[in-house]
C-alpha cells in the first residue's frame, strides 16, 4: 500500500509560495508558504508540514486507539485526540522536537488505568508513532 501527495513551490524560500495536493483531493492545491509554517499560527492563509504532521498522528492514533480497545473488549463513545508538533530553531535550522497527543474519551466501562494502558500502547504502536521515534512523543490521556 502506498500513499502519494506532491508539493509545488515558487520562489526563493521565504518570499515564495507553494502549493500541496493529495491523491484523495482533501489537499488540493493547499496554499503553504514561509509566513504559514513560521508565523501566521491561525491557519487561515494556509497549511503547513507540520500542521500536516499533526494531523497524521492524531488520527493515526485515534483509529490505532481505537481497534486496541476492540480488542481488550470496549467500544469507544468517542476519541478526541489533539496532536501539537513542536518545532524549534536550532543552530541555524528548524527541527522538529516533538509531538504532544492530548486524549480525551468517552468509553463505557473502562477504568482510568485500563484506558491509560491501552492509550500507551497505541502511542508506541501506531505507525506515525514508528515513523517518528525519533523524537520525543509525550501523551495525557483522559476519560470524559
Amino acid at each position: 500500500m502506498k500513499r502519494k501527495s506532491s508539493a509545488l513551490w515558487k520562489g526563493s524560500g521565504t518570499e515564495g509560495i507553494g502549493s500541496l495536493s493529495s491523491t484523495s483531493g482533501v489537499l488540493n492545491n493547499t496554499p503553504y508558504s514561509f509566513n504559514t509554517r513560521f508565523k501566521s499560527e491561525d491557519g487561515k492563509a494556509g497549511t503547513n508540514p507540520e500542521e500536516l504532521i499533526a494531523a497524521a498522528h492524531a488520527g493515526c492514533f485515534t483509529m490505532a486507539l481505537s481497534f486496541m480497545l476492540d480488542k481488550a473488549g470496549f467500544t469507544a463513545t468517542e476519541l478526541k485526540t489533539e496532536a501539537i508538533v513542536t518545532i524549534e530553531m536550532v543552530v541555524d535550522h528548524f527541527e522538529i522536537k516533538s509531538v504532544h497527543l492530548d486524549l480525551l474519551g468517552d468509553v463505557p466501562r473502562i477504568t482510568v488505568e485500563k484506558f491509560i494502558e491501552i492509550a500507551g500502547k497505541a502511542k508506541a504502536n501506531c505507525p506515525v508513532s514508528q515513523a517518528l521515534k525519533a523524537i520525543e512523543i509525550t501523551l495525557t490521556a483522559r476519560l470524559k
